[in-house]
């Protein structure tokens, strides 16, 4: 096993997750994070026959995805001149565990009237190294850098963080910004638990990430909020960013309830 990816290429579209991939609650399942990065690789690889970029994805979680082989499959669902939808799907052996649908937006100048908000953050060097809170397991959390600008994995609430994952998606290839932000985007429930991990289960069903630029860079920042119902239901707001500034949003829907 390699120690510096999450995914060994098989061929023909076939991937055997590493144990960087594993989750936080059990051994046997991944961290959606990897996943939904190598569901938003398989976006990324659709032709283009104009200049356009994702401005929304999601990934919906229809099962536990084991560490075991998977394969990926994407098409255009419905194309179009200025909008197309694409979807991809990641199975593990006949049952497909995850499925993602993503609008594909054609580019244009709106420079002038951009409005993204600024919002400068400490740089990652200039902030202190996040650490993980007892009931995590081992395995993806490790593989990341994490540096906290407010609150963090160990800090009960809200929370603001840089995180870099410290090796590639897929051995022998350099991870796209994209790729890079959605390895990260499904933590927002976990940077921004008030939960004890030990007593509760807060897992999300779902992940979307709503871009107003592609990111650039291997930093992602989170600055993460939770909030649950009186009915076992939840939600983890995210605003993403590089180190230029806010890329998008994200948001994860959650079952919580006891363990």
């Amino acid at each position: 096993m390699t120690e510096s990816a999450y995914y060994l290429p098989l061929g023909e579209n076939r991937y055997q997750p590493t144990q960087h991939t594993a989750g936080p609650w059990t051994p046997d399942a991944q961290h959606f994070g990897p996943p939904s990065a190598l569901l938003a690789r398989a976006l990324e690889a659709l032709p283009r026959e104009r200049d356009s970029e994702l401005a929304r994805v999601t990934v919906e979680i229809l099962g536990p995805a084991p560490l075991a082989e998977l394969s990926v499959a994407a098409r255009i669902e419905r194309p179009g001149r200025s909008v197309e939808l694409l979807v991809a799907e990641l199975s593990a052996g006949e049952r497909i565990v995850a499925r993602a649908s993503a609008w594909r937006v054609v580019r244009s100048d709106t420079r002038e009237i951009a409005n993204l908000p600024s919002g400068d953050w400490p740089k990652p060097e200039d902030c202190p190294a996040g650490t993980w809170p007892e009931g995590f397991l081992a395995g993806f959390v490790t593989s990341l850098d994490c540096r906290e600008v407010s609150g963090g994995f160990d800090k009960l609430g809200p929370a603001a963080v840089w995180l870099r994952q410290r090796m590639v998606l897929v051995d022998g290839e350099e991870p796209t910004p994209l790729q890079r932000l959605f390895v990260v985007a499904d933590s927002g429930n976990g940077v921004s638990n008030f939960l004890d991990p030990r007593r509760w289960w807060f897992i999300n069903a779902e992940l979307t990430v709503h871009l107003q630029r592609e990111p650039v860079g291997e930093w992602i920042g989170l600055d993460a909020a939770t909030t649950v119902g009186p009915r076992g239901i939840g939600t983890a707001a995210s605003t993403l960013r590089d180190l230029e500034g806010p890329v998008g949003f994200g948001a994860q829907a959650l079952m919580v309830r006891p363990r």
